[in-house]
This record gives C-alpha cells, sequence and structure tokens, in this order.
C-alpha cells in the first residue's frame, strides 16, 4: 500500500484487520480520504503520520484498540478537514481514547468542517467554538466526555447543524434560547448533564424538524405540555430522570400534535392526575415508559394505538383493572394498587414475553390465567398476596427463562412439572428497536440473584435464566425432577419450609451460578458430586438440619466460606473447622441409614445406663407413695393377692382334672 503514492482514497473499515499502521503511510501525501474505523488495530498512533496528512478531507480512526496517550496537537496541521471522527467505545477499559482539553483551535483552523464525531473519549475543557459561523457544519458528536461551558450564541454559530450529540458531559448551566436558531435540527441529545430550568420556547419554536429530542437525567423542571405542542415532526421524546411536573389528564394530542411520536419517556418525575385518552390519537406509538411518577385512577388501552408493544407504568398510584394493550408484548406494572385477578380478556389482546406485576396486591386467581399465557417469557409476581399451591397451569409455560415468585404466601411442594420448563434455552433478541430514527430501547428485568438484585438488560437476557421460590411457606421434599433443568442459572428456595435430603440430581444443574438453599429443614449430607459444578458462584445451606462431611474444597467449593453452611449443627469439615472425626464417629451421634434419613444410632453402654437409673427412681417413687397412702396400699396388697391365689388354685385344679382324665386345654 506504501508504493501506491498518488492514492487519494483508502478505505480499510468494518473488517477484522489488526496489528499496527504501517508507519510508511505517511509516504501517501496525497491521500484525501483515510477511513480505518471498526477495525482491530493496535500500537500507537504515529503523529509524524497524521503530520503528513496534510491533504486529507476525512479521516476516521474510530473504534480500533490504539494504545498510549495521543494528542490532538497532531492536527494542527490540517485546514481542509471535513469529517474528523475518533470515537471509542462506551467502555472505561477500553483503549482508543484522546486525552486533550477541547480543541477549539480544530474548528478554527477547518471552518469548512462538516462532521465532528469525537464521543467516548477523555476530553476536557469548554466546548470552544469558532468566533465565525460554521455554515458547513451538520454533525457533531462530543457526547461521552467532561466537557463544559456552552456558548450562549450556539445557534448562531452552528446554524444548519442537523445532529446535536452532547450527552453525558459536564454542562451546569439553563438551556440556552440559541438552539432555537439551529431550524435543521432534527437531533438533539442533552441527557445526562447537569442543565437545569425549563425547556427554552425558542427551542421548541424554532426547531420545527425536531425529530429526536433528548433530554433525561437533568434537572429541568416545569410543564412538558403543552410547550411541545408545535414540534409535529417529533417521533422520539425522552425525559426521564428530571423534575418536570402538570396533570397529564390535560394534555391534547390530535393530528400532528404529539401525533407522530413513536417513544414517549417521561418516567422518573412528578407527573400527576389520570392519564387520560389522549395516548389514543398518537398513532404511531410503539413504546411507552411513565414510571415513578404520581399518577391514578386506571390506565385504559381500548382507546391507545394498536402499535404500543412496550408498557411501563411501574411504581405510580394506578388502581384495577389491568391495561388490555393489543399486541402489548412487554408489560411492567409493579409497585402500584393493582388488585384482584385477571380478565379472561387478557388472552385474547396480549402476546406477553414480559410480565412484571410485582409489589401489587394481586390473588392465586391470576396465576390460572397466566399459564396460559404460552410465549411468556420473563414472569415477576413477587410481593403480592399469593397463597395456597403453586398450581401446575405455571408449568405450561414452556419458554419461560425468568420466574420470581418470591415473598408470597405460596405453600405446599413444589411442583414435579417445573422440570418441564427448558429455562434458558430458547433464544430471543431482547432489544426493542423502535420505528423512530436513532432510538433503541433495551429491556431491563430485575431479577435477584447471588444474593443482590441485579438489572439484566438487551442481549444479556437471552443468556440468564432462574427460578426463585424464595421467602413463601413451601414443604415436603425438593423434587428429584428440579434437578433436570440442566440450563438454569439461578436457583432460590431459601426460606421455606422444606425437608429431606439435598437431591443428588442437582449435580446435573452444569450451568448453575447461584445456589440458595438456606433457611430450611433439610436433612441429610450435601451431596458430593455438586464440587462438578464448575460455574458455581454463590451457594448456601446455611440454616438447615444437615450433618455429615462438607463436601472437599475443590474447584468452586474452594471459594465458599462458612457462612455458606452456618447454622448446621451436625456438619464438618472445612471451612466450619469442625474435626469430623470428633462429629461424625462420636457414640452419640451415629450416621446409620442416610437413605432413610435417620440421622440418630443407639449408645448400649449409656441406654443401660439410663434405663437403669430411670428404672431405680420409678420404683423407689412407687414405694414412698404406697407407705404414705393407706388407701392405694391396701389396693396394691388385694392386687398382689389376686394374682398369687388365684392362678395357684386354677394350677391345682387343672392337676385334678388331669388325673380324671379330662383334659383342662
Amino acid at each position: 500500500l506504501c508504493q501506491l503514492k498518488r492514492l487519494q482514497e483508502l478505505d480499510l473499515s468494518q473488517n477484522y484487520f489488526e496489528g499496527i499502521l504501517p508507519p510508511c503511510l505517511y509516504n501517501l501525501t496525497f491521500i484525501g480520504l483515510l477511513d480505518v474505523s471498526d477495525n482491530n488495530f493496535s500500537g500507537t498512533l504515529s503523529a509524524s503520520l497524521i503530520h503528513s496528512l496534510t491533504s486529507s478531507w476525512y479521516l476516521d480512526f474510530s473504534y480500533n484498540h490504539f494504545e498510549g496517550s495521543f494528542s490532538l496537537s497532531s492536527f494542527k496541521t490540517q485546514s481542509k478537514l471535513e469529517v474528523l471522527q475518533f470515537a471509542s467505545n462506551n467502555d472505561s477499559c477500553s483503549h482508543n481514547k484522546l486525552r486533550a482539553s477541547f480543541p477549539g483551535w480544530l474548528l478554527v483552523n477547518n471552518a469548512d468542517l462538516e462532521i465532528l464525531k469525537l464521543r467516548n473519549n477523555f476530553l476536557f475543557g469548554e466546548f470552544q467554538l469558532p468566533p465565525f459561523a460554521m455554515t458547513n457544519a451538520v454533525m457533531v458528536d462530543v457526547s461521552g466526555n467532561q466537557i463544559h461551558g456552552l456558548p450562549e450564541n450556539i445557534g448562531k454559530i452552528l446554524p444548519h447543524m442537523e445532529y446535536l450529540d452532547l450527552s453525558r458531559n459536564a454542562f451546569e448551566q439553563d438551556l440556552l434560547p440559541s438552539i432555537g436558531d439551529m431550524k435543521n435540527l432534527q437531533v438533539l441529545d442533552l441527557s445526562y448533564n447537569n442543565f437545569s430550568g425549563e425547556i427554552p420556547k425558542e427551542l421548541t419554536v424554532g426547531c420545527n424538524d425536531l425529530r429526536v429530542l433528548m433530554l433525561s437525567g437533568n434537572k429541568l423542571h416545569g410543564q412538558i405540555f403543552p410547550m411541545l405542542y408545535n414540534l409535529t415532526q417529533l417521533r422520539v421524546l425522552q425525559l426521564r430522570n428530571n423534575y418536570f411536573s402538570g396533570n397529564l389528564s390535560n394534555v391534547k394530542a390530535k393530528g400532528r400534535v404529539l401525533g407522530n411520536l413513536a417513544l414517549l419517556d417521561i418516567g422518573y418525575n412528578f407527573m400527576t392526575g389520570n392519564i387520560g385518552n389522549w395516548i389514543g390519537n398518537v398513532t404511531y406509538l410503539d413504546i411507552l415508559v411513565m414510571r415513578n411518577n404520581y399518577l391514578e385512577g386506571q390506565f385504559q388501552c381500548e382507546g391507545i394505538s394498536r402499535s404500543v408493544y412496550y408498557l411501563d407504568l411501574s411504581h405510580n398510584l394506578l388502581s384495577a383493572p389491568l391495561p388490555l394493550c393489543p399486541r402489548l408484548q412487554h408489560l411492567y406494572l409493579q409497585g402500584n394498587k393493582y388488585s384482584g385477578s385477571i380478565s379472561e380478556a387478557f388472552l385474547n389482546t396480549s402476546q406477553l414475553l414480559v410480565l412484571n406485576l410485582r409489589d401489587n396486591n394481586l390473588s392465586v386467581s391470576i396465576l390460572g390465567i397466566i399459564g396460559l399465557l404460552t410465549s411468556l417469557k420473563v414472569l415477576l409476581l413477587s410481593q403480592n398476596l399469593l397463597s395456597g399451591l403453586i398450581p401446575e397451569e405455571l408449568c405450561e409455560l414452556k419458554q419461560i427463562s425468568m420466574m420470581d415468585l418470591s415473598l408470597n404466601s405460596f405453600s405446599g411442594s413444589i411442583p414435579p412439572c417445573f422440570q418441564g420448563i427448558r429455562y434458558g434455552t430458547l433464544k430471543k433478541d431482547y432489544v426493542l428497536h423502535s420505528t423512530a430514527e436513532q432510538s433503541v430501547t433495551n429491556v431491563e428485568v430485575d431479577f435477584l440473584t447471588k444474593h443482590r438484585s441485579n438489572t439484566y438488560k438487551g442481549g444479556i437476557l437471552n443468556f440468564m435464566s432462574g427460578l426463585d421460590l424464595s421467602c413463601n411457606k413451601l414443604s415436603g421434599r425438593i423434587p428429584y425432577e428440579v434437578g433436570n433443568l440442566a440450563w438454569i442459572h439461578t436457583l432460590n428456595l431459601s426460606y421455606n419450609q422444606l425437608t429431606g435430603p439435598i437431591p443428588k440430581s442437582f449435580s446435573n444443574l452444569t450451568q448453575i451460578e447461584s445456589l440458595d438453599l438456606s433457611h430450611n429443614m433439610l436433612s441429610g449430607e450435601i451431596p458430593s458430586l455438586l464440587i462438578n459444578l464448575y460455574f458455581l458462584e454463590v451457594f448456601s445451606v446455611a440454616y438447615n438440619n444437615l450433618s455429615g462431611r462438607i463436601p472437599d474444597m475443590k474447584a468452586q467449593f474452594g471459594t465458599f466460606d462458612r457462612s455458606s453452611y452456618e447454622g448446621n449443627q451436625f456438619l464438618c469439615g472445612q471451612p466450619l473447622n469442625q474435626n469430623c472425626s470428633i462429629v461424625s464417629p462420636h457414640p452419640l451421634i451415629k450416621f446409620v441409614d442416610q437413605s432413610k434419613e435417620k440421622w440418630y444410632g443407639i449408645d448400649p453402654v449409656l441406654f443401660s445406663v439410663t434405663f437403669s437409673t430411670t428404672y431405680i427412681i420409678f420404683f423407689l417413687t412407687s414405694i414412698i407413695i404406697l407407705y404414705l397412702n393407706p388407701y392405694w396400699r391396701r389396693r396394691w396388697f388385694n392386687f398382689f393377692e389376686n394374682r398369687i391365689y388365684y392362678p395357684a388354685y386354677d394350677f391345682i385344679s387343672c392337676i385334678v382334672h388331669k388325673a380324671c382324665a379330662k383334659p383342662c386345654w
């Protein structure tokens, strides 16, 4: 390549090239376009190479593994740049990061710059713009840095901007009215900064072509509506994690007023009142998120767009009936006031994949209907008023990957039919792509595993599977069939009343990472075959009635401390520091028949001593009672007299009859 000295364009992007960039590339003095993005190049990016590219108008070094520090000052010789991209993945541990103050001089030297993309680097300092208007600039993305200080006249300097992404920086000021001067703006992302104040009226009036507005994670306040009524082209509106307020029942949506929205996220604010029927006029709505507000009343799906498939109303004050939205695939209603049962109409209108009804007041009658939702992959019903037996209808959820029935009052035994659920073997794309441009929403599921609540989102849900039946009143033995859930990653049966041994079939749980059987009444030994569970990270059998030797501290079992076993009086071995030669062969405790759950034995010497002592005490007590009580003494003597004389009389009479050859038997 270095011999092609008159080469003008070299595009190696989106391949699997690795190693260092050849140093001789600096001989390509006529190169105008150089794109090596999306590869695996490593090593140090030579400053001499950048200095030599004086004719370049397009440079892209993004998404590689360049090492060492690289100074933007190498670009000071550039004056013809129209596109400069040096972006990195959103990963603090990745390479290919620029460490420098924001290069305002780069914009001054390259007045014709159209695209500047420096996202996810270590840029800091003020967002310095040139004193003149950059009329060719259409895209600036410096997200994921530590830049601050937005110029008050930004709209005058970047009048033709179409895409502006300043998210995840350190801006700390009011939103500037000057943004409204960007008449061509289509995408504005200022999320996760410290912007404050209200949304400027100039923005909503001037940016009539705005398609995506993302202001989440700031300190903005005030009314959202009707200020946004002028943004008739808006398709994505994300305002979560702010201080917005207002009564949603007064919102008006009709025709082009909010009618083109495909994604609406106003979660984690201070919205109040009833949601109302205005959402039914948002024709193209796909994703609706209103979680963590103060909304009340009922949410009626009769008037909602038939395109909605993702609905999150968690942590509000909503009550029955449950939303029956057509095409709904993801329903999050955690932390509301829903009670009673689910209408059978739920089955006719929903093809649910994820159902989260945690922390409500639902009764057990809902479970039979839920068992008919055969497409369900995630079912979260913890912290309700569910009681009675776990219905076997739940075993019909063949595609389930995560089921949480914890913190209820279920009783009876664990249904053996759970073995028919193929946890984790059925894959599904859990990334929701909205029809809106530039918008991707990840499905999020909170699930207790490894003694902590984790949030699983996006593609990781393809690999996560679990069953949580903890904190109920389940009893009886753990079914042997539970050990057939070979693909399950987490199993939590703690805080129940389960008895019997730990099934040896648990050694078949080859993918399990977290197994919690603590706080039950399990007996017998811990199966030694469990040491073959090589992915097991958290294991607890604490506070049971287990006995015998703890499995050898090999493989993963070498990582578990005494807290995994404490509360079992008859367990011995490491890490409990209890010598098995003292505990196990002790004459008072002989582990006679583990298969029949007999943990006790009989010591002959101790038995003889105990029996003799008891007999003597009983005999002396009887003598004392007879001596002190004349009535009982007389009855006792009459009893013995009858036992002595009448048998003797019968015996003599029998002898006499024998002599007379008359048998007495």
